[in-house]
C-alpha cells in the first residue's frame, strides 16, 4: 500500500477525544485523530479569523491510503500476454551458432633460402628474420627446417591440441597430398592452411600461388581454386606475401560465383592476407622479414619491439631484454601473463566495439584459434600500416588502427617496459599488478552512473568480462556487471553477447561465500531473459548452487526469492531439469520455508513465499511421480495455509502449486484395477480441489483466473465423472413432472449448489445423490424470504421422521440411482460425490465471473465436461411461487429449468433438505424464496459470446481430446510474476516524486476549497450545466471528479458516460460491461487524490474498477469481483460504499449480512451480521473514522457499526418510528463530528441524530410528502440535500433551514428536472449532480457566484 506523509501546514493537530487504536496494516499518519473534541475546530484566538484557525483542522481526514495501483493492475489481459523468460527471439543470439575447432593446421613455406624470387628486388640491409632468427646464420637445409618447427611451436601456443603438418618448399603434389591428409583428419572441424611464400613470385592475376618443381628448376602455379577443392570447407588461410589482396580477390570471386551457380550453402571461409594486391611486404630491417606472421603468431613481443623504438625508451632500453620477460603466458601473476591478458582485453574491446554484432560473434567467440589470429590481426593491421602496408581479411574488418584503446595498451607496455630492467636484475622482486583493470573498471562504474539504452554501450563490457577471470578484482567486477544487468533485457543481451555466460556458469562451482548473492542475483536476470540456459545449468550441476542457497536463512528473504526464481526456470518445462531438482531436495526446502518458524510470526517476505510456491508449481507441472510425491507430502496443507495470504501474488502462487498437484491425465476407470494407490491420491486431489473452490470468489481476478486455471485441470482429469455428474444434473424432465411439482422446478438460495458458500465442504444437500446415501439435513426447512422458516412451503413438511437425524438413509434411494442409470461405476469411487456437483455449479458461476476473460475459462472449463453455453431469453418468472413484494426477475442461476431433476430424480416424493456445514466467517441458511419458471426458450450458441450464461445444454464429447487440451487455458501468474525481474531492482522509479508533487497540489486544492465551502452559504440557486446523457432508462448514479470539471453517469443498463460540464463535451462513454444481466448500483471514487479510478458497483453485487475511463476509449478494467460472494441477495438491491481511509469497501442488500472487503489486500475482511429482520437499503462508511460506517434498513431502522469493535454493532435506532417506510439515504453529518448521522426514508421525512445522545433524533425536517427518492449529504460545507419523485430538489442546512428548491416551472429555463434518481455534491465544492429519471438529464447546481 502506498502510505503517505502529508504534507501540510505544520499547525499542531486538534486534540484527539477519543484516540483508538491504528488499523491493522494500514499507515496512517500520526495526525490522523479520531473523535475532534469540537465540531469546527477550536475558538478562534488571538483576534484572528475563525477560519484561519480552523483551517489546518481538515488536514489529518485527506486520506493517505491508495489502493489498486499494484503492478497486478496493470490488467490481467497484459498478463496473460507476458511470456516470461523467452527461450528464443531476441534472446539465443547470443549464443554461438555451432561451436567450432580447428582441427589441423597445414603450415606451406616456400623460402627458398639464399635465392631471391626474380620479381623482388631488395634493399641493404633488409628485413630478414623469419620466425625471429635469421636464415642466414646457418646453413640453408637446417635453417629452413627450424624456422619450420619454430612456426610449428608459434602456432601450437594458440592450440595445441590441432594436428601440425609442414611442407617446407614443397611441389604441387606435395600441397594436394597435404590438403588432403589434413582435410581427413578434420573431417567436418576447420583447417588452418599458412603460407609464406617470401622465396618465391608475387601471386599471379590469375589468382595462383607459387611452389616447385622436384628440382628446384622451376616456380610452379597452384591456381588457388585447386586448393580450396582439396582443403574444402571450413578453412582459414592466412597468406604471408606480397600482393596477398590478390588471392583474396580470386577467393571472392569463386566464392560469388560457386554461391551463384549452385544453392550449396555459403562456404565457411576465412582469408587473413597481408597486404593489399599492389603492396609490397615492407622490407626495413626494423621489422622482420615475416612481420605478418609475428604479429598473429608472437603478438606481445612483436607489439613490444615495435613500441619500443617509437617510446621514449627507444635510447635507453636494450632490445634484447625484451625476449626475456619473465613469466608464462598463462600464468596471469606474472609480468608475461598479466601483459598477455591485458592484449587479449583490449583487442577484445575493440574487436566488439567496432565490428557488427553477428560478425564479432563468428569470428571472436566461435573457434578460439580463429579468435586468437582475429584479435592478433588488429595488432598486425596497426604494425603494418606504420610501414604502409595494409593487413586485408575476409570478412573485411573496419579500420581499427587508430582505436583509442590502443592508448591504452601502449601505456600498460610502457609500465611492463620501465620494470623490466630491474625485474631481470633481480628475479625475486616482487610482482605489481598493472592499474589497467581497477582503471578500466572505474571507467565502466562512471558510465553505469550516467549511461543508459539510448546512450552508446559501455565500451569496457569485455574487459569486464576478462576481468572476471582474476580473483582480486572478481566481486568488484561481478558487482558492477550485476547493476549493468539491471538496467534492463538489451543489456543483458549486450552482456550474453560479449560472452559472459561460460565464465558465470563456471563460478557456479566456487565456494566463496561474498559472491554467492552477486551471483544469484546475475543468474536471475540472465533467466529473465532466456530460459534456455536451463539446459546448461542443469548440465552442469548448478541447480545444487540455488538449492543451497534458497536453504540458506542468512540471506535476505528477497535474494531467495531470486534463487527460488532461478530454480522454477529451471524446472519450467524440463523434464530433466525436474528430475535433478527432486533428487536435490528441492520439495523439501520449499516446504520447510513456506511455514513461519513458529505459528506466531508473521510470515516472511511476500515475494519469497510467492516464488518458492511458484517453485513448486512448476516443478510439479505435467510430471505425475512429481504430483504424487507432492500429493503424499504435507505440501497440501502448508500451500492451502497460505490461500489466506493477504498479498493476491501469493495467494496466487499457492493456487498454482495446487493446481499443478492435480493431474490432468483422465483417472482410470476399469474394474481391475483397485489401485489403493490411486485411491490415496483421488482423496488428496479431492482435499486440494475443496480448498480451491473455497476461494473460488476471491477478489483479486490474479487468483480467481488460477483458481478457474486449476479447476479446468481438475475437469480434464475427473472427465468421465464429472461428464455423467453433469448429464444427471441436467437431464430433462418430463412435463407433467414440471406441473406435478412445480415450486421445485426452480431453488435459488444463497446454499443452493449454485453459490459459492456451500463449497466448504464435500457433500452439501443437492450433491448428495450421487454417493448410495442421501444427505438429509437436520435444519431441513425451507426457510422463508427474509430467513424465518415457512412451513407451507411443500419442500418443508412430507415425512418429518426422515429428519430426525442427518444421516438417514432413504429408502428409494437405491434404486433411484439404479433407475436413473445414475453413477452406477464399475468400481466404488473413494470419493465423495458431492464434490462434483459442488465442482459444476462453482464453475457455472466461474463462467459469469464479472471478469471477462476469467468467465471464458469458466465456459471452457464447462465445455470440457459437455456443459455447452444457451441464451436464454429474459422470460419473466410468474410470481406463482415468489413471495409477495418479490421482484420477479430473469433467472440468474445456471440451468434453472433443469434443477429439479436434483429433487426429483424419478418422481419419488422423498423431501430434500439442505444440509449447511459448519463454516466461519457464519454464513446465512436461509432460501431466498421458491419461484416457478414458466417458459423458457433456447437457442444454440457459439463457445465465445459475450452474452451472459444462461441454461446450459449437454454436449456429447467423450473424453477430453487435442482439441480440448488445446483450447486449455495456460496459467498466467508464472510468466506474470517472472516480469518482476526483469525489470529494474536495484534502483527506485523516478516517478514517485512526480506523483508526491501532483498530490501536494491536489491536497492544497482540496484544502483550499474544503475551507472556501465550509463557510459558503450554500444556496444552490443557479443551474450551471444541464446534459442530456441520451441514456434510454434515464440517469441511476452521478459522480462529480474533484479535480477536474467533468461529471460521471450512469444508467440502468449500465452504460457509463462522462462530460465535461465546463465546455459541455461528451469525453468517454462505455459499457461497464457485455453481460445480458443489467441493472446499476452505485458510481464512486477510489483514490480521488491519486490516480483516481471508477468504482462501477452493479446491482447484482458485481464490482468493477476502471482506470484511465476520462481519455476516449482508454477505460481499462482494473479489477472485478463480485462483492456480495454468492450471496444472490434476492431484490437485486445492492447497496455499496467505499472508505478511502481503511481500504475498505462495505457491500450488503437484501441478505442478514454486510460484506467489509479489504481493497489493498483485495480480501473479504469479515461478514457482519446485520442483525435485523429486514433488508439493508442504504449505507455510508464514515469518512473520519476507518471502519466506522451506518446503515439504514428497511425497515425504517439504523444502526452504525464498526468492524474493530469484538460485537461490531455499536449503536441502533428507529428515528423513523413510528413509519416503517424504508431508509433512502444516511450520511454522516458534514465536518469533523463522527457522531452526528443523517437518515432520510422514503416517507419524505429526514432526521438528524447524536449517536451520543440518544436514539431520538434532535432535529426532524419533513422534506417531501412519501416520495422522497434520494439523499445526499455534503463531506464538509454544512449542507444536505434531498430529491422527490415529484420533480423537486431541496436544499437544506445542518439546523433544518431550507435554503434553496428547485422545481418544474415553466418560467424555470423551460427545464423540466423529472424525477431525481440520484444526488451526490462535490466532494470539496459547493456543487450538486441531480439525475432524472425518466429524462436521462443530469442537471448541475452551483451557488450564483459560481465562477
Amino acid at each position: 500500500m502506498a502510505s503517505r506523509l502529508v504534507h501540510s501546514s505544520p499547525s499542531p493537530s486538534p486534540s484527539p477525544a477519543a484516540p483508538s487504536a491504528p488499523l491493522p496494516n494500514h499507515h496512517h499518519h500520526s495526525r490522523v485523530t479520531d473523535g475532534l473534541a469540537v465540531a469546527n475546530g477550536p475558538e478562534p484566538r488571538n483576534g484572528l479569523e475563525a477560519a484561519e484557525v480552523e483551517r489546518p483542522a481538515p488536514v489529518a481526514y485527506l486520506p493517505q491510503v491508495v489502493v489498486l495501483c499494484e503492478q497486478r493492475h496493470e490488467g490481467l489481459d497484459e498478463a496473460a500476454a507476458a511470456t516470461g523468460p523467452s527461450t528464443s527471439g531476441l534472446v539465443s543470439k547470443w549464443r554461438p551458432k555451432d561451436r567450432m575447432k580447428t582441427g589441423c593446421v597445414a603450415l606451406v613455406l616456400c623460402l627458398n633460402i639464399s635465392v631471391d624470387p626474380p620479381d623482388v628486388i631488395k634493399i641493404s640491409p633488409c628485413a630478414r628474420m623469419e620466425c625471429w632468427m635469421d636464415p642466414f646464420s646457418m646453413a640453408p637445409p637446417k635453417a629452413l627446417e627450424n624456422i619450420g618447427k619454430t612456426l610449428h611451436t608459434q602456432y601450437e601456443r594458440w592450440q595445441p591440441k590441432a594436428r601440425y603438418k609442414l611442407q617446407l618448399d614443397p611441389t604441387v603434389e606435395e600441397v594436394k597430398k597435404l590438403c588432403n591428409t589434413c582435410r581427413k583428419y578434420a573431417k567436418s572441424e576447420r583447417v588452418l592452411f599458412h603460407y609464406n611464400g617470401h622465396g618465391v613470385p608475387k601471386p599471379t592475376t590469375n589468382g595462383e600461388i607459387w611452389v616447385f618443381n622436384k628440382s628446384y628448376t622451376q616456380y610452379i602455379p597452384l591456381p588457388i581454386t585447386d586448393l580450396d577443392s582439396w582443403l574444402k570447407t571450413p578453412s582459414i588461410y592466412v597468406f604471408d606475401c606480397s600482393a596477398a589482396g590478390i588471392i583474396v580477390k580470386a577467393f571472392l570471386e569463386r566464392l560469388d560465383w560457386s554461391s551463384s551457380s549452385s544453392a550449396s550453402s555459403q562456404k565457411d571461409c576465412i582469408l587473413l592476407a597481408a597486404c593489399e594486391a599492389h603492396q609490397t611486404l615492407p622490407q626495413s630491417v626494423e621489422f622482420p622479414a615475416d612481420v605478418f606472421t609475428a604479429c598473429l603468431t608472437t603478438p606481445i613481443k612483436m607489439a613490444l619491439h615495435w613500441f619500443c623504438k617509437r617510446s621514449l625508451l627507444r635510447d635507453s632500453m636494450d632490445n634484447s631484454l625484451i625476449d626475456q620477460i619473465p613469466g608464462r603466458q598463462n600464468d596471469r601473476k606474472t609480468l608475461l601473463g598479466e601483459l598477455n591478458w591485458i592484449f587479449t582485453a583490449i583487442t577484445d574491446t575493440i574487436a566488439w566495439n567496432v565490428l557488427p554484432h553477428d560478425l564479432f560473434q563468428r569470428l571472436f567467440r566461435q573457434d578460439l584459434l580463429v579468435a586468437s589470429l582475429f584479435r592478433n590481426f588488429l595488432l598486425a593491421e596497426r604494425i603494418m600500416r606504420s610501414a604502409n602496408c595494409s593487413p586485408i581479411s575476409y570478412p573485411l574488418l573496419p579500420p581499427t588502427h587508430q582505436h583509442h584503446m590502443w592508448d591504452a595498451w601502449d601505456m600498460a607496455a610502457e609500465i611492463c617496459l620501465s620494470k623490466l630492467p630491474q625485474l631481470i636484475a633481480d628475479p625475486n622482486a616482487e610482482f605489481q599488478p598493472s592499474p589497467f583493470f581497477t582503471e578500466q573498471l572505474t571507467a565502466f562504474e562512471v558510465w553505469l552512473d550516467h549511461g543508459s539504452e539510448d546512450k552508446k554501450p559501455p565500451e569496457q563490457l569485455p574487459i569486464v568480462l576478462q576481468v572476471l577471470l582474476s580473483q582480486s578484482h572478481r566481486f568488484r567486477a561481478l558487482v558492477l556487471l550485476g547493476r549493468f544487468l539491471d538496467m534492463g533485457p538489451w543489456a543483458v543481451d549486450l552482456a550474453l553477447s560479449v560472452g559472459i555466460f561460460p565464465y558465470v556458469l563456471k563460478l557456479l562451482q566456487t565456494s566463496a561465500t561474498e559472491l554467492r548473492q552477486i551471483l544469484v542475483f546475475i543468474w536471475t536476470k540472465i533467466l529473465s531473459l532466456d530460459k534456455s540456459c536451463q539446459v546448461d545449468l542443469v548440465k552442469d550441476g548448478g541447480h545444487a548452487y540455488f538449492v543451497r542457497f534458497l536453504d540458506s536463512l542468512d540471506a535476505y528473504p528477497e535474494q531467495r526469492a531470486m534463487a527460488a526464481f532461478v530454480l522454477a526456470v529451471i524446472v519450467d518445462g524440463h523434464r530433466r531439469g525436474q528430475e535433478v531438482c527432486i533428487n536435490a531436495g528441492l520439495v523439501d526446502v520449499c516446504l520447510r520455508h513456506l511455514q513461519p518458524e513458529n505459528p506466531h510470526d508473521a510470515q516472511s517476505e511476500p515475494l519469497l513465499l510467492q516464488w518458492l510456491c511458484l517453485c513448486l508449481g512448476k516443478l510439479w507441472e505435467d510430471f505425475p511421480e512429481a504430483q504424487l510425491l507432492g500429493l503424499h507430502s504435507n505440501a497440501p496443507e502448508i500451500l492451502i495455509y497460505l490461500l489466506s495470504e493477504p498479498q493476491p501474488e501469493v495467494r496466487a502462487a499457492a493456487v498454482f502449486a495446487l493446481g499443478n498437484l492435480l493431474d490432468m491425465r483422465s483417472t482410470s476407470v476399469n474394474g481391475v484395477d483397485d489401485d489403493s494407490d490411486d485411491d490415496e491420491k483421488l482423496r488428496a486431489e479431492i482435499n486440494v480441489v475443496r480448498s480451491l473452490l473455497q476461494i473460488s470468489s476471491d477478489a483479486s481476478p490474479l487468483v480467481r483466473s488460477e483458481v478457474a486455471i486449476a479447476l479446468t485441470r481438475f475437469a480434464l482429469g475427473h472427465n468421465k465423472h464429472l461428464k455423467s455428474v453433469a448429464a444427471e444434473y441436467w437431464k430433462p424432465q418430463t412435463n407433467s413432472l414440471l406441473k406435478s411439482r412445480p415450486s421445485l422446478a426452480n431453488i435459488s438460495s444463497p446454499n443452493h449448489v449454485y453459490s459459492h458458500n456451500n463449497i466448504i465442504q464435500g457433500s452439501s444437500g443437492l450433491a448428495s445423490h450421487i454417493g448410495p446415501v442421501l444427505r438429509v439435513g437436520s435444519d431441513s426447512s425451507a426457510t422463508g424470504r427474509d430467513g424465518r422458516i415457512s412451513s407451507s412451503s411443500p419442500i418443508a413438511t412430507n415425512d418429518s421422521s426422515q429428519h430426525s437425524d442427518s444421516g438417514i438413509l432413504l429408502k428409494e434411494s437405491a434404486s433411484v440411482m439404479g433407475s436413473n442409470g445414475g453413477l452406477s461405476y464399475t468400481r466404488s469411487r473413494p470419493v465423495d460425490g458431492g464434490i462434483y456437483s459442488q465442482f459444476i455449479s462453482t464453475m457455472c458461476s466461474v463462467a459469469k465471473d464479472p471478469y471477462p476473460r476469467i468467465a471464458t475459462i469458466g465456459r471452457r472449463a464447462l465445455s470440457l465436461i459437455g456443459v455447452e453455453q444457451v441464451v436464454m431469453k429474459n422470460t419473466r418468472f410468474s410470481s406463482g411461487g415468489a413471495h409477495l413484494g418479490e421482484t420477479s426477475t430473469p433467472p440468474s442461476n445456471f440451468g434453472m429449468a433443469r434443477s429439479s431433476s436434483w429433487f426429483d430424480m424419478n418422481s419419488g416424493s422423498f423431501s430434500v433438505a439442505f444440509r449447511t456445514p459448519p463454516v466461519s466467517p457464519p454464513q446465512h441458511d436461509y432460501l431466498t424464496g421458491l419461484r416457478r419458471v414458466c417458459s423458457m426458450e433456447f437457442k444454440s450458441h457459439h463457445m465465445n459470446s459475450p452474452e451472459g450464461l444462461a441454461d446450459p445444454l449437454l454436449s456429447s464429447a467423450a473424453a477430453p481430446s487435442n482439441a480440448e487440451l488445446s483450447i486449455f487455458p495456460l496459467s498466467t501468474i508464472y510468466n506474470w510474476s517472472c516480469g518482476h525481474f526483469s525489470k529494474p531492482l536495484l534502483t527506485g522509479s523516478d516517478d514517485n516524486e512526480e506523483a508526491n508533487a501532483r498530490r501536494e497540489e491536489r491536497e492544497q486544492t482540496a484544502l483550499d476549497c474544503i475551507a472556501k465551502c465550509q463557510r459558503s452559504p450554500c444556496k444552490m440557486t443557479s443551474q450551471i450545466a444541464s446534459w442530456d446523457t441520451r441514456f434510454e432508462s434515464g440517469t441511476k448514479a452521478t459522480l462529480l471528479l474533484p479535480f477536474s470539471p467533468i461529471v460521471v453517469a450512469a444508467d440502468e443498463n449500465e452504460q457509463i458516460r462522462v462530460w465535461n460540464y465546463e465546455d459541455a463535451l461528451p469525453v468517454n462513454s462505455f459499457q461497464n460491461h457485455k453481460l445480458s444481466d443489467r441493472g446499476l448500483s452505485r458510481l464512486l471514487l477510489i483514490n480521488e487524490l491519486d490516480e483516481s479510478l471508477l468504482l462501477a458497483a452493479s446491482s447484482d453485487g458485481n464490482v468493477r474498477v476502471w482506470k484511465n475511463f476520462t481519455q476516449k476509449g482508454g477505460q481499462k478494467l482494473v479489477t472485478a469481483f463480485s462483492s456480495i460472494q454468492g450471496h444472490r441477495a434476492a431484490g437485486r438491491s445492492i447497496v455499496i460504499d467505499w472508505q478511502q481511509q481503511s481500504g475498505y469497501l462495505y457491500a450488503s442488500g437484501d441478505m442478514s449480512s454486510i460484506l467489509v472487503w479489504d481493497l489493498d489486500k483485495e480480501q473479504l475482511l469479515s461478514t457482519i451480521q446485520s442483525s435485523a429482520d429486514s433488508a439493508i437499503s442504504a449505507l455510508s462508511a464514515s469518512q473520519i473514522r476507518p471502519g466506522h460506517f451506518a446503515a439504514g434498513f428497511a425497515d425504517g431502522s439504523v444502526r452504525i457499526f464498526d468492524v474493530r469493535s469484538p460485537d461490531r454493532l455499536i449503536y441502533m435506532a428507529r428515528p423513523h418510528a413510528p413509519r416503517t417506510e424504508k431508509v433512502v439515504g444516511i450520511g454522516f453529518q458534514p465536518g469533523f463530528d463522527p457522531y452526528k448521522i443523517v437518515s432520510a426514508s422514503q416517507a419524505g421525512d429526514i432526521q438528524f441524530l447524536d449517536v451520543r445522545r440518544a436514539a431520538e433524533p434532535y432535529l426532524t425536517i419533513e422534506a417531501h410528502r412519501g416520495s422522497l427518492t434520494a439523499l445526499a449529504v455534503h463531506r464538509h460545507a454544512p449542507v444536505v440535500a434531498s430529491g422527490s419523485a415529484k420533480q423537486m430538489i431541496k436544499v437544506f442546512s445542518l439546523e433544518g433551514e431550507q435554503l434553496t428548491i428547485i422545481r418544474y416551472q415553466p418560467s424555470f429555463m423551460g427545464q423540466r428536472i423529472g424525477s431525481v434518481n440520484c444526488l451526490s455534491f462535490h466532494p470539496y465544492k459547493s456543487l450538486l449532480a441531480a439525475g432524472a429519471g425518466d429524462n436521462a438529464l443530469v442537471s448541475i447546481y452551483a451557488e450564483e457566484n459560481y465562477k
